[in-house]
């Protein structure tokens, strides 16, 4: 029988772990070349383990796992584990935005299926998370769903209506909503923002570099566009409340 295959020094991020045995770990990890896997730690519970202090969320991480021969597995062998550093762990509501963010890859990345831009672009959220930048917390929060939406197939394109395919009017209002895609609002309904927005926006979601051009593009109208998103992410979770999102408002009414 021929060696497993092995990958090594993977760009890496813990998204979740949870108990296998009284020493080991699954982890769900997030990589830049190859998608989501499902990784078994072998003894990382135990004192003496290597991977003990590095197999934490948030922190950049690269890795080096064996694929289980079996093609109907989906568990592989991590061999090695290295911090890369370059910034501590976020704490506060960083911390449990960072959570948040985490519980959305788990919903929506499928398992094996790359994403290496996403990947990028959630390594540099998690630098905003882990800086002293507090008002920036929610507008980086939107520009990322936006390009999460947006690789993964799930958001409609912004410069026109998507039931009509009608282009927008500049000075006209519309809004995204889960079921109907971006449409013009009613005169009743309040998050309407210009066309001449929803059109920039979606020229920022075209660079090369997305998350920092959403961002500045979706400064102006985040408050309108949190709502929005919200609805449009849990359609696609199959979820009205996602497990973090429910925390932080326990903690609000503490």
């Amino acid at each position: 029988m021929a060696p497993p295959k092995r990958i090594a020094d993977e760009p890496a991020f813990v998204l979740h772990r949870y108990d296998w045995s009284e020493s080991s770990l699954i982890l769900e990890v997030m990589t830049r070349h190859h998608g989501r896997q499902a990784l078994v730690a072998k003894g990382a519970k135990k004192p003496t383990s290597n991977f003990r202090p590095v197999l934490l969320p948030l922190q950049p991480l690269r890795l080096g796992y064996s694929l289980t021969p079996d093609p109907q597995a989906e568990i592989h062998t991590l061999k090695a584990a290295d911090w890369v550093g370059g910034h501590i762990m976020p704490t506060g509501d960083a911390l449990l935005s960072g959570y948040y963010l985490n519980e959305l890859l788990m919903r929506l990345l499928a398992r094996d299926d790359p994403h290496p831009g996403l990947f990028d672009a959630y390594a540099a959220v998690v630098r905003v998370l882990a800086s002293e930048h507090g008002d920036a917390l929610q507008p980086v929060l939107r520009a990322f769903e936006l390009v999460l939406l947006r690789d993964l197939g799930l958001l409609p394109a912004l410069d026109q209506q998507t039931a009509t395919l009608a282009p927008l009017s500049a000075r006209r209002r519309y809004v995204l909503v889960a079921e109907g895609g971006l449409r013009e609002a009613t005169p009743q309904e309040r998050g309407g923002l210009p066309g001449a927005w929803w059109m920039g926006l979606q020229r920022a979601l075209d660079e090369p570099a997305p998350l920092a051009a959403t961002l500045r593009a979706s400064a102006d109208g985040t408050a309108e566009l949190k709502h929005q998103l919200r609805a449009l992410l849990h359609y696609h979770c199959g979820s009205r409340t996602l497990r973090t999102r429910q925390l932080m408002i326990d903690l609000q009414n503490l």
